[in-house]
């Protein structure tokens, strides 16, 4: 049935027809046995056989491919929206000051300057038994009363500004200090009557809410 119709579809383009191939090909034999293949009725002299074809239909258009989903690998690392921790850490600082150099910690980085006796400063190159000692000087302890006086024996008297010094702590050593002052809280609140052990757990649990951005 193959070859037939390839046949019928030669003949009917070597006989350069150009009209459209419908669904039946006229199939004539002429009166000296000669074979032709048309769209058309036979003539009458003609023998003449009906052939219906079937159109072939035009290929169906290919679907395009659905779109590849995500690997796990990206949907692992797609960016998730950052949250902010229900306790940060505070900005501690940790102080010097300014009379004998030792350190303390603040939360405040700025603290406000004060009066301190000038022999305690090391300004003077006089032991301080001897400034504050018998004999070392006299006089009123006020400021506004020693104002000006440069005498020696009044040194331990005088008064000067100063005003301490701090930094601001790293993640580090903030988390080490709030890990410091959650041991003293609880040491405090196991010596503590019942009644008084309400301020202490309150500061139990915000020490224990920033320790855990400390990952420890």
């Amino acid at each position: 049935m193959t070859s037939l119709r390839a046949l019928i579809f030669g003949c009917l383009l070597l006989a350069g027809t150009t009209s459209a191939i419908g669904e039946t090909v006229y199939k004539c034999t002429g009166a000296n046995g000669a074979v032709t293949y048309q769209d058309a009725p036979c003539p009458r002299a003609h023998k003449q056989q009906s052939i219906h074809l079937v159109d072939r239909q035009p290929a169906p258009t290919p679907a395009e491919p659905p779109a590849p989903a995500p690997a796990a690998a990206d949907v692992a690392t797609a960016p998730r929206a950052a949250t902010a921790p229900a306790a940060p850490l505070p900005v501690l600082y940790q102080c010097q000051r300014a009379t004998d150099g030792k350190t303390y910690l603040s939360r405040n980085g700025d603290p406000q300057p004060y009066q301190a006796p000038f022999g305690v400063l090391g300004a003077v190159q006089t032991p301080l038994a001897s400034v504050y000692g018998p004999g070392g000087g006299g006089g009123a302890s006020a400021p506004e009363l020693n104002r000006g006086k440069v005498t020696s024996g009044l040194v331990a008297n005088n008064y000067v500004w100063v005003q301490d010094v701090c930094r601001a702590l790293g993640p580090e050593e903030t988390c080490e200090a709030l890990q410091d002052e959650y041991d003293e809280n609880e040491h405090k609140l196991k010596q503590a009557f019942k009644s008084e052990q309400a301020p202490f757990e309150k500061r139990e649990a915000e020490l224990q809410a920033q320790l855990r951005n400390c990952g420890g």
